[in-house]
């Protein structure tokens, strides 16, 4: 078995519905640094992406965002009271996936929309054949 070191967080640049997804992300995030675990995640610093990326630095957590060059103006931000530990920006979707699955030890799903979905199946798909 692999000793878990990082954890990918799949979820939404966008707050959701429900103020709850948004105290889930803190308590994940918080959760994932305190632990001495590394965050993946999608780069964005809005929405639940935003939260639980937020709340893991302000652990004191390092976090490594892997987002797409198209998506830097809609999904960031120069709110973010700390520096991410790593920023990654890939050509496309494609790419990203792949960084996301190969720095990552284990996958969360958080509330998300079809992207979010997508990913966590590829994911799940990607396990299912050895990967």
């Amino acid at each position: 078995m692999t000793e878990i070191r990082s954890i990918c967080v799949y979820c939404g640049s966008s707050p959701g519905n429900h103020p709850d997804y948004a105290t889930a992300a803190t308590i994940l995030g918080t959760s994932i640094a305190n632990a001495g675990l590394r965050l993946v995640y999608g780069g964005g610093t809005t929405g639940i992406m935003g939260t639980v990326s937020n709340a893991a630095l302000e652990a004191g957590g390092d976090v490594i965002g892997i987002i797409p060059e198209f998506l830097l103006p809609k999904e960031t931000s120069d709110h973010r009271k700390k520096p991410l530990t790593e920023l990654i920006v890939t050509k496309d979707m494609h790419a990203r996936k792949h960084i996301l699955f190969e720095q990552s030890d284990a996958f969360v799903a958080m509330p998300g929309g079809i992207g979010t979905v997508e990913e966590i199946i590829e994911v799940m798909t990607w396990g299912q054949l050895g990967r």
